[in-house]
């Protein structure tokens, strides 16, 4: 079976003025052929950012076509059976366009101190987390005795309407290379270069031969920061700056600034070590702008991906 690239759009923070200006996105991209739409996921916090659950199931009702996910939702901070029904309940409502994507959170969020979370278990919870998120999804029946979560006889119903639906895990560490190879049907990054990519997608699946588990091997995805103009503008220079807060040395590293070939180069480069899903996240200094840099992608990015990476 060919290998499929897909290109998809995505947001930090919710960079628009009001909901009418968010719903003329969506529809563009509903409309422009864009695969899918990820946002970020903070619960606390002074930027704005929309809660993920509740933004995909809006988004579900507004759409026919366009898939969406979350990139990446925090599970140490969620309950696990609520959170197995919020994501059956949307796929189902959706027929099966809710792409699922976890991870543990981040280590700088501004979560941890307010909702006094223990960060030295954020992993361990995670992973019962997944489990339990899991087996709800398939099994008929799940009891489950954990350290931090116990079930017995929990059943969640309606299933999701996608037999098998993705469980696209997030991070970079050792931890999150183990935790995709033992959980997730697909990896997607949060802010790597190509050799960053490259190496992590590697140690999944080297990880992958220990547990005797698969992933398809178009399902490594990264997220790349796009903008059609020129290094100098303003707007990149404000996002230099948040990527130097999230610990990035040389933020310039991780975008792809210029023309639609610029990008198409770039996403080349992430090819070429094994990523096929792609979350391109746009630039922008205001509504119009971002509109603008979207429909742009739309019109030059996106049919000529198609045109150089076929897929039947």
């Amino acid at each position: 079976m060919p290998k499929r690239v897909s290109v998809g759009l995505g947001i930090m923070e919710f960079p628009f003025s009001d909901a009418q200006a968010f719903w003329r996105w969506i529809d563009m991209c509903e409309a422009g052929g864009v695969d899918s739409v990820w946002q970020n996921d903070r619960l606390v916090g002074a930027a704005p950012v929309l809660e993920s659950l509740t933004a995909m199931a809006a988004i579900a009702g507004r759409t026919r076509r366009l898939k969406f996910g979350m990139n990446v939702l925090s599970v140490a901070f969620r309950e696990p059976v609520l959170l197995a029904k919020q994501c059956a309940t949307i796929d189902l409502l959706s027929e099966g366009r809710l792409l699922p994507a976890f991870g543990i959170g981040s280590p700088i969020g501004a979560e941890w101190k307010a909702l006094h979370v223990d960060e030295k278990t954020r992993g361990a919870k995670s992973d019962e987390t997944l489990e339990i998120i899991r087996r709800l999804w398939t099994e008929p029946s799940v009891d489950f005795s954990g350290r931090f979560f116990q079930l017995s006889g929990a059943t969640i119903m309606p299933k999701p309407v996608q037999r098998e639906l993705p469980m696209w895990i997030g991070g970079s560490s050792d931890a999150a290379i183990r935790r995709t190879a033992r959980y997730g049907t697909g990896w997607q990054s949060g802010a790597e270069t190509p050799a960053e990519a490259g190496k992590v997608i590697a140690g999944i699946k080297a990880a992958l031969k220990e547990t005797g588990r698969s992933i398809d091997e178009d399902h490594y995805g990264v997220n790349v920061a796009v903008r059609f103009g020129k290094p100098d503008d303003p707007v990149i220079a404000r996002a230099m700056e948040m990527y130097r807060r999230f610990g990035r040395q040389n933020p310039m590293e991780y975008f792809a600034v210029g023309d639609a070939t610029t990008i198409l180069e770039r996403i080349n480069d992430y090819l070429a070590v094994g990523a096929y899903k792609f979350v391109l996240r746009p630039l922008a200094a205001d509504d119009d702008d971002l509109l603008a840099q979207t429909q742009r992608i739309i019109d030059e990015v996106l049919p000529a991906a198609a045109a150089r990476w076929p897929h039947s």
